[in-house]
Order: C-alpha cells, then structure tokens, then sequence
C-alpha cells in the first residue's frame, strides 16, 4: 500500500477537524456551565477525596482534562483553593478524561454518528438565532458533538488499513520484543503526540483509531502513558508566568502522572495480562477489540494511580514545595501576570480569578493608605523619604496593574460572555479604574505632605486632628470597601458602604466651612492652608471612589457598551 505525503496531510486535517469539534464543544458547554462549574470548584473541594469526585465530573462534562487543570491552577493561583485541595481536583481530572476513550470506542465505532451529524446540527443551528444566550450555547454544544464525530469518521477513514497492509508498520518488527527500552521510546512518542496537538483526547483518539487498524495493543498503551505525561504540559505553561502556589499545582500533577507512568511501565505486561484476564470475565465480546481493551487500560491505569498515590498528597505537596522555590515575599504577593498572560481556558471562569485579584488590588490600597497617615505623623527625614518612596512604587505598579487589567478584561469580552458575566467583568473593570484612581491621589496627598515638610509648614493642633479624624473614617471606608471585595455579590449591601461616604462627605463639608471661616480669622497662614485644603479635600475625593468600588460590585456602576468604551479610551 502506498502511503505519501497527501495521506499525512489528509490525517493531520482529519484530526484538526475532530480537535476543532471538541474544542467547540467543550468551549461552549463552559460557557453553559462556567457560573455552575466555578461554585462547584470552589465549594467541592474541601479534601483531597471530595477534589478527586470534583475534578472527575467537571472533566468528564466538559470533555478537557486541560480545561479542568488550567483552571485549578488558576484557582490556587487566586488563593481560592489549596495545594492538598487542587492535587485531588488534577487526580480526579486523570480520570475523567478516560471517557472520551469510552465515547470514541463505544460509540464512534459501534455507532455511525457521522450519519447523524447532519440532522444534529439541523437542530442546532436555529439555536444559534435564540434570543437566549443559553439556548445559543446549546446550539453550539450540538454542533460541536457532530463536528467531533465527523472528524472521527473522516480521521477512521485516513488512517491506513494496517490490518490488511502490514508493511505500514513493518518497522516494528524491530520492536517485536516489548522490552522496557521499547516501552520507553512509545511512551516517548506519545508525549511529544500530544504535546504536538495539544489535546491528549485527541492523542487518544488517534491511538485507538490506529488500534482498530492492526496497531499492537502493548504499543498503543505505551503511547496512552506518554499521553498522561503529555497532557501535564498545558498546566505548566498556565503556571510558567504565575505565582509560586500556582507553579506547584501544575509540577504536582507532572509528578502524579510521571509516577504513575514510571510504575505502570514496569509492570506494564502483567498488568495487560490481568486487565484481558478480568475483562474476558465480564466483556467476553468486547475484549477481543483492541480499542476497547485500550479504552478499559487507560481508566484502570488512572484509577488505580489515583488509589495508590491519593494517601501521598501531603508528600506530593512537600515535593512540589521543594521543587519549586519561592523568589521570596515578591513571588508571595500580588502581581496581576497571575491572570494577564496565563492560559485561561474560558472566560466565565477567568472572571472568578479576576475577582479575586480585584480584592488583592484592594489590600494594596490600604497599604498605601496606612502609609500615608504614617508619612502625616512622621518628622524624620529617613523615614519620610523611604514612605514616599514605598508609596511611589505602589502608585507606579497600580498603573501598571490597572492597565494589564484593562487589557485583560477587554481580551475576555472579545469571547461569548452571558448577560451576567458581561455586567460583572465591566463591573470589575470599573473597579480597577477606581483603585488606580484612589492610589494617584494617594500619592498626590504624600507630594503635598513632602513639601509641606520640605517647606518647614505646621499644621496647628486643630487641624491635626480634624485631618487624623477625617483619615480614620477613610479608613473604615477602605475596610468596608475590602470586606465587599471579599463577599459573594448576593452577600453585599450598599448600605453600609453609602453611610461611610456620606460620613465623610459631611465631615468634609464641615472642615472645609471651618477652613475658611480660619483663613479669615487668619488662624494660620496661606501656604498651611492651600496644603490643608489639598489633604482634605483628597481624602474626600478617595471616599468617592470607595463608593463606586461597591456600586461597581453590585452592578450599579457599568453596564453599557458605551460606558465601556469610555473606560478604554480614558486608561
């Protein structure tokens, strides 16, 4: 049989075709699902056993054990879940990528869905016209399981008939010996397959699709272990750029899967032999399919890894501490690349990342303000120099986190978003405006409080403490802004919020009244007076923003298109 150039190119378009179907397939149904499977990963994950169930259903949903690890990693990266918590999520995602082993062996080959696919996406396609996000989503989920298993059928039909041409693999005559080295170069192979396509279900569907054609089945599932290491990649680049906990996540499932890899290579003969042993015992038909056997290999491989390896997590963690060091308190504390250049599989769940970014964007406000009362009180040179020059890298690196942001949320808005996602992520985007807002007149207030010092200017005992006063309820206000930050939305109320900044408001109106009712009394002079009035009036302007944080939160704030673009136009 020959077999050239245009034969090669044939599979390669016959396997985009079926990545292309799963990736709007699995796309889509984040979509439908994304609020749903963002509670789930967030309140499912109290141990490392409910973290296994956890990241079994949402890859088996969603048909992407990428997606479920990408957005674990993101998770921990957030602070939203634990190391011990993601490692059972990664173990429980191992498993459920095993279904679409299933689905393509049960299914695409007992079953010709292909002749199905175009009635299927006859129902689909009104769906994309519904007026109803959801039911567009739907309609795309139908469409992308038809395209999935037209790609199947037309990769069945690109890959050469090995059966009744042996000479296509007359190569592995070499290999006629199972050896460990020969297990080694296949596992090899199918890592770099998969890191190729990016998708170790394809890398699978591949394998089996190459089993129904006459591949040996110790061969084939020497290539399935190198696609549980393959598959590791997607993790690691998602961490490359993020923080420390988030670098461990991804290098505790290469470890899990290395481990388990490394064993089953080993024991990989007998372990075969068992496997055909019990499913002649209860699938006495179906086992003499290698696709099937290969199928039933790869979810006992995982499932029993997972069972060996779930009592070692705290050790997993511990060598994934030690292999991954920290660069110190900078590594530790927030920095916006967490979300802006990681892979982010979609973007409902992106925006569970963002938020909490959101809140850590808040914590550095407060910091900046507790130095801007320390730099109030402060009357040594040393130290007011070292807080302006804390406050002045806080202002640069909130410009820097605001626009990254910026950057960040129109990426997402460029995808299929739901009403409600969409309100959130311009609401978010409003948020950072006012933070980054809040941080310049922070940093203007220590300027004016550096030239007051510079210039000798004293501020009399009254108007200290009306300004220490009027900070102190700034303050409060940053503690009940951070507190919401920090709250599900249905647990915010703008109550409290409002009360802080008409408290504020009012106070303000009052110094300001008692400012000038001062200056013509010639209670002290001009140049005490114009700094006087830029610090009050500067912690009144924060109150202002502190408020639209909250509103923002609520989605009082942004919830047009036109406020958005004029959100990008101004930043």
């Amino acid at each position: 049989m020959e077999f050239g150039i245009f034969d090669v190119i044939r599979i390669i378009g016959a396997l985009g075709f079926f990545i292309f179907g799963m990736k709007v397939m699995s796309e889509s149904l984040q979509l439908v699902a994304g609020a749903g499977m963002r509670r789930v990963l967030g309140t499912m994950t109290t141990n490392r056993y409910t973290g296994v169930l956890t990241g079994f259903l949402i890859t088996a949903i969603l048909q992407s054990s990428s997606a479920t690890t990408v957005m674990t990693v993101s998770f921990v990266n957030a602070g939203l879940i634990s190391l011990v918590e993601s490692a059972g999520v990664m173990m429980g995602a191992n498993i459920g990528t095993t279904i679409t082993g299933w689905l393509v062996s049960l299914i695409g080959f007992k079953v010709k869905i292909s002749a199905y696919a175009l009635p299927i996406i006859a129902v689909g396609f009104p769906m994309l016209f519904s007026s109803k996000e959801r039911n567009k989503k739907w309609g795309e989920v139908l469409i992308g399981f038809a395209l999935l298993f037209m790609g199947l059928g037309e990769l069945k039909d690109a890959v050469p008939d090995i059966k009744n041409n042996p000479e296509v693999l007359s190569f592995l005559n070499e290999f006629t010996d199972p050896g460990l080295l020969t297990r080694l170069m296949f596992v090899g192979v199918g890592t770099l397959l998969t890191v190729i396509v990016q998708s170790s279900s394809a890398a699978m569907t591949l394998t089996i699709v190459l089993t129904t054609q006459g591949l040996p089945l110790d061969i084939a599932a020497a290539m399935v272990l190198g696609e549980n290491i393959g598959t590791t990649v997607t993790a690691e680049l998602a961490s490359l750029i993020a923080n420390v906990h988030a670098k461990r996540s991804a290098r505790i499932h290469s470890l899990f899967n290395l481990i388990g890899v490394t064993w089953m290579v080993i024991i990989m003969p007998y372990y075969l032999d068992g496997l055909e042993w019990f499913l002649s015992l209860f699938f006495s038909d179906a086992a003499s399919s290698n696709n099937f056997a290969l199928a039933a290999f790869h979810t006992a491989f995982n499932l029993t890894n997972v069972l060996l390896l779930i009592a070692f997590v705290p050790q997993l963690v511990s060598l994934a501490t030690k292999s991954v060091k920290s660069k110190g308190d900078d590594d530790e504390e927030f920095k916006l690349e967490y979300i802006s250049r990681g892979v982010v599989s979609s973007s409902e769940i992106a925006l569970a990342e963002a938020s909490k970014e959101m809140s850590k964007f808040g914590e550095l406000i407060k910091k900046m303000s507790g130095w801007l009362f320390e730099l109030s009180e402060e009357t040594k040179d040393k130290k007011i120099n070292k807080l302006i020059g804390k406050i002045q890298k806080m202002e640069i690196l909130t410009d820097e986190l605001d626009e990254q942001i910026n950057s960040f949320m129109i990426k997402i808005s460029a995808s299929s978003l739901s009403e409600k996602s969409s309100v959130e992520m311009r609401g978010m985007l409003s948020i950072s405006n006012d933070l980054e807002r809040v941080a310049d007149i922070i940093f203007r207030m220590a300027r004016d409080l550096e030239r007051k010092h510079k210039s000798k200017i004293k501020f009399n005992d009254n108007q200290n403490e009306q300004l220490n006063k009027l900070a102190t309820l700034v303050d409060e206000a940053v503690e009940i802004m951070l507190a919401n930050l920090n709250k599900p939305t249905k647990e915010v109320h703008l109550a409290g919020a409002l009360e802080k900044e008409q408290e504020i408001n009012k106070y303000r109106s009052k110094l300001r009244k008692s400012d000038l009712k001062a200056v013509e009394n010639k209670d002290y002079d001009v140049k005490a007076g114009i700094v006087f009035r830029d610090i009050y009036n500067g912690y009144e302007k924060i109150g202002d923003h502190l408020i639209n944080v909250t509103e923002a939160i609520l989605g009082l704030g942004i919830k047009d298109e036109e406020d958005l673009k004029e959100l990008e136009e101004t930043n």
